[in-house]
């Protein structure tokens, strides 16, 4: 059974939202929406390159000291196919700095802000599959908002660049995956750049469909919602999971949102940054069910269910 033997995070500096509003041309009644309705206060932003972002998060993964060799698979989960112009490639400076040369290494971007969770999936079914028990995947989260559209998801999220690292094994008896589900609601391609028609469709089709990955995942533990004891959500905004949780008929003090309010959308890397946060705050103990939750632009709707 594939398990998180460990989960780091690296939040660089935040900064007020109000310092943004130029750059990512918002008028004064989206900021104070985005303050007063949203949650939203800071958001984590760094003047480091990508792959200093990347290592930072790394070098907080005490259990991967000393292991490089057992580390299979070198993954970045990504929501923007490119960030950087060709042909430089930041995963080549991080694979190097690390040590990982005998990694095999690719990127997914299929889900979107949803692909993290799929790299979990994905990385525990390749280690099954190779029959290697002591064998490690290597993901890492978290981007730069380098264009005004990987900044800023028009009333709904600020985007920011806190950066996440998951060493994951194909068993154990650390954080292990109970269940998992996901769903692609759009079209060939999954466009991350929706039209406003299609911005308004995945607006109508959200609760439904997060409502359904969610139930499915959980099913798939052989548990039911009311034996979830944390939920790990993205963090768009406060609001939109206040709602969520009120259409699943979960208490909103087992949504986790300690993290909405200074970091941001991180892109793929949110549940991992709440399961970090959450951890050292001691929410999450021996036994505790938790269930991370990402939804991706295109439209792809994924739910994990772990036992910590």
């Amino acid at each position: 059974m594939t398990s998180l033997v460990a989960v780091s995070a690296y939040l660089p500096s935040a900064v007020p939202i109000e310092s943004l509003q130029g750059e990512l041309e918002l008028t004064d009644a989206q900021l104070r929406r985005l303050r007063r309705f949203y949650g939203l206060s800071e958001v984590c932003r760094s003047g480091e390159s990508e792959a200093e972002t990347l290592l930072a998060a790394a070098g907080k993964l005490t259990a991967l000291a000393g292991q490089e060799k057992r580390v299979r698979y070198l993954v970045r989960a990504k929501t923007m196919p490119g960030a950087t112009p060709y042909p430089v490639n930041p995963m080549l400076e991080v694979r190097d700095a690390l040590g990982l040369s005998q990694a095999t290494m690719f990127t997914l971007t299929d889900h979107a802000c949803a692909s993290g969770l799929l790299a979990v999936d994905l990385c525990g079914t390749l280690l099954a599959a190779d029959g290697d028990p002591d064998a490690l995947a290597l993901i890492l989260c978290g981007e730069k908002a380098f264009t005004h559209t990987a900044q800023v998801i028009p009333d709904v999220a600020i985007m920011g660049e806190a950066t996440a690292a998951v060493l994951v094994a194909p068993g154990g008896d650390r954080d292990r995956v109970l269940g998992f589900a996901t769903a692609t609601h759009g079209g060939p391609g999954g466009a991350v750049i929706l039209s406003d028609e299609e911005a308004t469709e995945f607006r109508q089709i959200y609760p439904d469909a997060l409502a359904e990955v969610t139930h499915a995942a959980v099913a798939e533990a052989g548990l039911r919602l009311s034996d979830i004891d944390l939920v790990l959500p993205h963090n768009v905004n406060r609001v939109s999971w206040i709602r969520a949780g009120g259409a699943l008929g979960l208490p909103k003090e087992k949504i986790f949102l300690g993290n909405v309010g200074s970091t941001g959308h991180c892109f793929c890397a949110d549940p991992f940054l709440n399961h970090a946060t959450a951890t050292s705050l001691g929410l999450l103990t021996p036994g505790s069910n938790y269930l991370m939750v990402s939804v991706g632009l295109g439209s792809t709707f994924s739910a994990m269910v772990c036992q910590h």
